[in-house]
């Protein structure tokens, strides 16, 4: 007998799913609303915002804005129609390409509509089923689903374990050797969860033993590290060890669409294997041009990134003196753990959001193992001290409140869907 195809779906709303009737529109799928920016509006009420991945303020800068403006005006929201091979190229595409490239460093540059799918379709066309990919166990979930499509072996070592990845690579080594492939090491630049940066520095140097290359994705390290805010790699002086370097618009950007550099020979390859850009509209003109003048900015102006790391010092210091637990981050993430249920932590974020109007984002299992609650903040540069002096006070209240009960008994007091 044939099973109904939805009738897992009716009967299994998944891990996050199943809370969806008391979560939804509150503690996921949120709406803020307002000018984007530090403080926004949230069910009515104004909000310290600390879950907008616009590290360098360019989002509401009206530098930005006016760039955006003006590229609307002149090309509306469509333009150019068609992918890129067939109708949709322009000097614009090249030039951003091109001023990419030059800022990390690498002989060539690609643009991508979206960094999602991007790196999926890079993944894919990178490695045969031949090939064995080595990747590490946190990945950001498009890396993640990049593999998924790959048709030969994968290995996942331990985060950030040298020994785990040096273990990996000798089992990838000898498949390799039997299925006459190749290689793909794949890190991030930094893990955006918890806010380490991946070990760029040791595994180009175990290139020095084994034949792989290497795939990072810097997506929260592009424009936040480095002198000149190349990344991760040039943060850790090891910028010509990564083979392919990629990073989205959508974090120090602010905008949409993402990127992938590296050799020349190899951008040319991805350029016509890409099948995510290959059948896809180009990167709408908007968008294009208005990262020109965002990349301008990054490199015209190292005060938004000095200012960026004042907050990010000024929150971190406070956090960490005050007692709070923000694991080994050191970049702009900044987790707090504490320990609770996912009933306390809704019931923390409702009185953070309510009482305080503080707004971050909450993460819990499974995306972090059961008992854990990860608070989540992205400080930007246009945050303000007064912001940071704030939260650290409401921050010491909840976790009074988390530690004597009051949570635990107003959660069990609560109807809670885990259907």
């Amino acid at each position: 007998m044939v099973k109904d195809l939805f009738e897992r779906i009716q009967n299994n709303k998944g891990p996050l799913g199943k809370w969806a009737s008391q979560a939804e529109g509150y503690y996921v799928f949120p709406k803020l609303e307002g000018e984007l920016g530090p403080r926004m509006q949230f069910h009515g009420k104004q909000i310290l915002n600390w879950s907008i991945n616009d590290y360098l303020g360019l989002a509401n800068h009206p530098e930005v804005r006016q760039a955006d403006i003006d590229a609307a005006t002149q090309y509306g929201a469509a333009y150019p129609m068609g992918a890129r091979m067939m109708s949709g190229h322009t000097n614009y595409h090249e030039q951003l390409e091109k001023e990419l490239a030059e800022f990390v460093m690498k002989e060539s540059a690609y643009l991508l509509n979206f960094g999602y799918q991007g790196i999926m379709s890079c993944i894919d066309a990178l490695v045969t089923k031949n090939d064995i990919i080595v990747y590490d166990v946190d990945a950001h979930a498009c890396i993640i689903d990049g593999v998924r499509l790959h048709m030969g072996k994968r290995f996942t070592y331990k985060h950030n374990d040298l020994e785990s990845m040096e273990k990996n690579l000798q089992r990838a080594t000898k498949m390799a050797t039997e299925t006459g492939g190749g290689i793909l090491f794949i890190t991030e630049g930094v893990f955006g969860m918890r806010g380490q940066q991946g070990k760029l520095k040791e595994i180009v140097a175990m290139k020095e033993k084994y034949n792989f290359r290497l795939l990072v994705d810097d997506a929260h390290g592009f424009g936040t590290l480095g002198k000149t805010g190349a990344g991760a790699g040039e943060e850790q002086g090891c910028q010509d060890g990564i083979d392919v370097y990629f990073s989205t618009f959508a974090k120090s950007m602010a905008n949409i669409g993402a990127f992938i550099a590296a050799d020349k020979d190899i951008i040319d390859y991805l350029k016509y294997n890409l099948r995510s850009q290959m059948f896809a509209k180009a990167l709408p003109m908007i968008q294009t041009i208005g990262s020109l003048k965002r990349l301008q900015m990054l490199r015209t102006m190292p005060e938004l990134k000095e200012k960026l790391w004042e907050n990010v010092n000024a929150l971190q210091s406070g956090l960490k003196e005050k007692g709070f637990n923000i694991g080994d981050t050191n970049t702009c993430v900044t987790p707090v753990y504490l320990e609770g249920s996912i009933p306390e932590a809704m019931v923390m974020v409702n009185d953070l959001r309510e009482n305080f109007g503080i707004f971050l984002s909450i993460v819990v299992y499974p995306v972090i193992p059961k008992g854990i609650i990860l608070l989540r903040m992205i400080p930007t540069a246009s945050h303000t001290i007064e912001d940071i002096n704030e939260t650290l006070t409401a921050f010491e209240a909840i976790r009074e409140k988390l530690e004597n009960g009051t949570y635990k008994k107003i959660a069990a007091e609560t109807t809670v869907d885990v259907s």
